[in-house]
């Protein structure tokens, strides 16, 4: 769809009079913008749009300005050039992107899937109208300031169902209005589970996109699955799905990361056996800056355990400055006798290993989701750029070179989506119980060699891009932001090496006696 302009129209050379300082016009993709008054206000300095006035500067334009800058300006535009369209496509809403490898196969026109019916296609749309009217805007201010999540946008999602929605399926999305009837929530599986997880990253912000309450999607999961109490179950859910209250998981130490095992931070029960009291150290929290609960691992007499420590006296949080956005809300815990009810005892005691590890499951296949989905963003952004580009008076994409780049990227890209859709439909019809047994290994698999194909893909588009790559603002944007924040998902939720250890692991337990 073309951008909407005044109706008026001008003759190219009519437009070629309007040179001077005291009426500067010119062309892009036959819209007439008259920028006389914009001239001090050009980032770029007013003897750049001096020298081009009265011209048609299409090329140099799409050589320096992403196309959303002309929406930005559309107040400047005057008519267009009589007897010419425009031709460069202004994404509405909702749409889908045109440009080939863009979206995933299974939304693209003339491919099918057995996997995705019409509610999955319902929910894409509705996610993708939310995200960019109501997360985009926010998204690309808090990365850049460092701004935590508003309680405005978190109660929007809350409202929406978005934030139930991104727990996965289960019973707490029974009876709940899903972005206006979008899905009905006794039919949401894994793969709309995938489309929200997708759907969200498209905004290309790595640090808000953890920001945006990250921590609730791999915490609250232990309060939905391990909560013995009923009521506290209830109530705390409530208070988290509502916005009320935030919630962050609480594992990683300074002295154990990936080596869940060698936890630090003791719980040791009172005489009269009442309470835990907690003292120790967290470090790279997710939210925990912003969290009202901490789903918490803990070294018990006998082994680990998981406790729901609440915000109070003896818990205290700092930010923890990291290579993404402080939106992220990274954070160094301190728990300095901290008095827990036995009654928030997650699972059982001296076996915390368990819901530790049935826990990464969902964790590590929603970090895949975003990984690929943002490889596939930094694809659609280099197909578009090596397009329009003009090097050595060739677009880019007429060098072979750029093309083995593009193919290399577009291959790894699909075939990682095509290996997460396989995983996830297996996590669709098996129990819970059987995917903690069977794809905890698969998953690890998944994880470590997306974040492998995420390392090739950033170095062959920083290639692509050059200097623009290396640059926080404008046309690179997105691959800078991708370049710089691609190994988070290589380090959280299990470094590649473990993961891929622990996949190999878990095919030699189930190794037969077989011989060459």
């Amino acid at each position: 769809m073309p951008l909407e302009v005044p109706s008026k129209t001008f003759t190219r050379a009519e437009v070629a009079k309007h040179n001077t300082e005291d009426s500067t016009w010119f062309i892009i993709d036959a819209v007439v913008y008259d920028v006389t008054e914009f001239l001090d206000a050009h980032p770029g300095g007013e003897a750049v749009l001096r020298q081009v006035a009265g011209t048609d500067v299409t090329v140099d334009f799409y050589n320096l300005h992403r196309h959303e800058v002309l929406t930005k300006y559309a107040d400047l535009a005057v008519g267009t050039v009589a007897g010419e369209a425009q031709s460069v496509i202004t994404p509405q809403l909702g749409d889908l992107s045109p440009v080939p490898y863009a979206e995933p196969l299974w939304l693209t026109p003339q491919f099918k899937s057995p996997y995705f019916n019409d509610s999955h296609r319902r929910l894409q749309r509705a996610m993708r109208i939310f995200t960019d009217e109501h997360v985009a805007p926010e998204a690309l201010e808090a990365e850049r300031t460092g701004a935590l999540v508003s309680q405005q946008l978190i109660d929007k999602m809350s409202k929406a169902g978005v934030l139930h929605m991104r727990m996965g399926p289960g019973k707490h999305l029974h009876g709940v209005d899903l972005l206006d009837g979008a899905v009905d929530g006794k039919e949401f599986d894994y793969f709309h589970d995938m489309i929200c997880s997708q759907e969200g990253v498209r905004v290309a912000c790595r640090g808000f996109q953890d920001g945006n309450m990250a921590g609730m999607v791999i915490g609250l999961t232990c309060i939905l699955n391990f909560c013995r109490d009923p009521a506290m179950k209830k109530r705390i859910s409530d208070e988290v799905f509502s916005g009320q209250k935030k919630i962050c998981l609480a594992i990683t130490e300074a002295f154990a990361g990936s080596d869940v095992a060698s936890l630090r931070t003791t719980a040791v029960k009172t005489p009269d056996g009442k309470h835990y009291v907690v003292n120790g150290t967290k470090k790279w929290i997710t939210n925990g800056v912003f969290s009202d609960y901490f789903v918490t691992g803990v070294k018990t007499d006998k082994g680990l355990s998981v406790l729901l420590i609440e915000r109070g006296e003896g818990v205290e949080t700092k930010a923890i400055k990291t290579s993404y956005s402080p939106a992220a809300g990274t954070t160094y815990i301190t728990f300095d006798n901290v008095k827990v009810p036995v009654e928030n005892l997650l699972g059982e005691e001296n076996k915390g290993i368990y819901v530790i590890l049935s826990n990464f499951n969902h964790e590590r296949w929603t970090m895949a989701c975003a990984t690929i989905r943002y490889m596939r963003l930094v694809v659609e952004e280099s197909l578009k750029w090596a397009h329009q580009r003009l090097v050595f008076r060739k677009r880019l994409i007429d060098q072979p070179v750029i093309r083995q780049k593009l193919a290399k990227m577009i291959a790894l890209c699909e075939s990682h989506q095509s290996w997460l859709e396989t995983v996830t439909f297996q996590m669709c019809n098996m129990p819970y119980a059987e995917q903690a047994k069977h794809l905890g290994g698969p998953i690890a698999l998944l994880k470590m060699s997306c974040t492998r194909a995420a390392h090739e893909i950033a170095d062959e588009a920083v290639q692509i891009w050059g200097g623009r790559g290396l640059t926080q603002t404008g046309m690179g944007r997105v691959i800078e932001n991708f370049n710089r924040t691609y190994k988070f998902d290589a380090i959280l939720g299990g470094a590649e090496e473990v993961l891929g250890d622990l996949g190999v692991r878990q095919a030699m337990k189930f190794m037969p006696k077989a011989v060459l």
